[in-house]
C-alpha cells in the first residue's frame, strides 16, 4: 500500500494543472487517477473550426508558474511547431490543439493513471483510497472529477441515435443530409453545431435547421476588459466574502461572462446566413428561435419528432416545430461523486456545493492537517470564474501552497476597487 502527500481523484484540466505544478516537487509525493481509458476533453465536440473562447496563457501552469515545463509554450517548442504556430497567426487557439497540448501534459507525467475508477474513499487516520487496482494511502486528496451532460427530464428516456446531446455531436452528427435538425440551446456549443449544420456541403446539408434558445437573442460572451478583472484572483476572493444573496445575484446578472457566444462565432454565422439566403437562394434552409422554451416533446426515432415551444412573451400561443433530430446543446452539471459516500456526513455543505475554506478545501470535522480538496465545485462561492480555465492554475497553485506549506506572491490587484473603502 502506497502512501502519497496528495491523491487526485480525476485528470480533467483542473486537476491536471495541479498534477504539472507538483511534479516540479518531487519531495511531494502525489498521483492522480481517472476511470477513462485516455485523457479526453469534450472529444464529441470538437467540430471542425472550433476555436477556445480564452487566452493560450490560460493554460494549465503559466499564469502560476511561466516557467513550468507543461506550459503551452513548452508543448509547442516539444512539437517542433512553435514557428508555424507562430505564422498561422490565430486570433483563437483551436479547441483541438489546446486538448492536444493537455493530452501531451498527461503523458509527460508519470504520476498520472488512467483506467484506474475510485470505488470510495474512506478515513482512518488517514485517506484510504479504494479503487479498482489497489488500495493507496493519502494525507490529501484532491477531487477534480467534472462534469456530466444534462437534458431536460422529458428528453432523457428519448435519447439514442435521432435525440443526443450536444457532447455526442462529431459522432452521431454525420449523416443528416436531408433532415430536419432542431438544435436547442443558447450557448456557444449550440451556435457551433449550428454553424457546422448550415455549413455543410449541398449534398451533406440539412433539408432544415430551427435554433430554439430560452434567451431574448443569441447573446455574446462579455469578453471585455473591465468583465475580464471578473476573472483575476482578486475578485475571486472577493467574491468568497460575500453573503450568498449577493453571489446568487452576482452569478445571475453575469452569466455571458462564461456563458456567452464568442462573436467571431456569431459573425460566422450571421454571414453564412446571409449568403445562403440572399446569394443561394435557400429561402427555407434555417429558423433562429430565441426568447422560446421547449414544453413538450413527443414521437419517436422512426416517426421523427415533435417539440412544442412557448415563447416567453406569448406564452398562450404554443409552436410547433417537427425534426428528424434533436440536439439538446443544454449544457452541463456537476458529475457524481459517489465514492465520498464514506465520509460524506462530516463534510459541511452550502446548499448544492460542499463548503469550501479560502483554498478550496471542503470544511469537515476531520483533523485540520488532513484537507479535501475540490476543484470546479464551488461556482455558488467562487463565482462563475470556478468553472472557467482563467483561473485554473491560480486555484492549483493555491491548492498547492496548502500541500507545500508555503505561500505564493500574489499578482497585483484590479483597477477596480470591489470592496467599500473608507477614507
Amino acid at each position: 500500500m502506497s502512501h502519497y502527500l496528495c491523491a487526485g481523484i480525476g485528470v480533467g484540466p483542473a486537476n491536471l494543472s495541479l498534477a504539472s505544478l507538483l511534479y516540479s516537487f518531487p519531495e511531494a509525493k502525489n498521483i492522480f487517477v481517472d476511470k477513462r481509458e485516455t485523457f479526453g476533453w469534450h472529444d464529441g465536440q470538437l467540430i471542425d473550426g472550433a476555436t477556445l473562447q480564452v487566452s493560450m496563457l490560460k493554460d494549465l501552469v503559466s499564469l502560476a508558474d511561466p516557467t513550468n515545463k507543461f506550459s503551452f509554450l513548452s508543448y509547442l517548442h516539444d512539437q517542433r511547431r512553435i514557428y508555424h504556430f507562430l505564422n498561422a497567426q490565430f486570433d483563437e487557439v483551436p479547441r483541438q490543439e489546446f486538448r492536444d497540448y493537455m493530452e501531451w501534459a498527461c503523458r509527460k507525467n508519470e504520476n498520472i493513471f488512467f483506467s484506474e475508477e475510485v470505488l470510495e474513499v474512506r478515513f482512518e487516520k488517514a485517506f484510504i483510497v479504494q479503487t479498482n487496482r489497489r488500495t493507496i494511502t493519502a494525507d490529501n486528496i484532491v477531487i477534480g472529477v467534472g462534469t456530466k451532460f444534462w437534458v431536460p427530464s422529458a428528453a432523457q428516456a428519448y435519447l439514442g441515435r435521432t435525440q443526443f446531446h450536444v457532447s455526442d455531436f462529431t459522432e452521431k452528427a454525420g449523416d443528416l443530409g436531408g433532415k430536419e435538425v432542431c438544435v436547442v440551446g443558447g450557448g456557444q456549443s449550440a451556435a457551433e453545431a449550428f454553424l457546422d449544420l448550415i455549413s455543410r456541403a449541398p449534398s451533406e446539408r440539412p433539408r432544415h435547421v430551427s435554433w430554439v434558445s430560452r434567451r431574448t437573442n443569441y447573446l455574446p460572451l462579455d469578453d471585455s476588459p473591465f468583465t475580464n478583472d471578473f476573472y483575476m484572483p482578486c475578485h475571486s476572493d472577493y467574491f468568497f466574502q460575500l453573503d450568498r444573496d449577493c453571489r446568487e445575484d452576482f452569478n445571475e446578472r453575469h452569466v455571458l461572462t462564461s456563458d456567452g457566444i464568442s462573436e467571431s462565432t456569431l459573425r460566422k454565422i450571421y454571414q453564412r446566413a446571409y449568403c445562403l439566403r440572399f446569394l443561394e437562394r435557400m429561402q427555407d434552409l434555417f429558423s433562429f428561435l430565441p426568447n422560446r422554451v421547449i414544453t413538450e416533446l413527443d414521437g419517436s426515432n422512426d416517426t421523427g419528432w415533435s417539440l412544442t415551444c412557448v415563447h416567453n412573451y406569448s406564452p398562450r400561443l404554443p409552436e410547433r416545430i417537427t425534426a428528424d433530430v434533436v440536439v439538446w446543446a443544454t449544457g452541463f452539471r456537476p458529475a457524481d461523486m459517489d465514492f465520498l459516500s464514506p465520509i460524506s456526513s462530516r463534510l459541511e455543505r452550502e446548499d448544492k456545493e460542499y463548503r469550501i475554506d479560502e483554498d478550496f478545501a471542503v470544511r469537515w470535522d476531520g483533523p485540520p492537517d488532513h484537507a479535501i480538496f475540490i476543484q470546479n465545485r464551488a461556482r455558488q462561492q467562487r463565482g462563475h470564474a470556478d468553472a472557467n480555465l482563467s483561473l485554473n492554475a491560480w486555484r492549483s497553485r493555491r491548492i498547492a501552497d496548502r500541500l507545500l506549506g508555503m505561500k505564493s506572491v500574489d499578482q497585483l490587484a484590479s483597477f477596480l476597487s470591489w470592496s467599500q473603502e473608507t477614507r
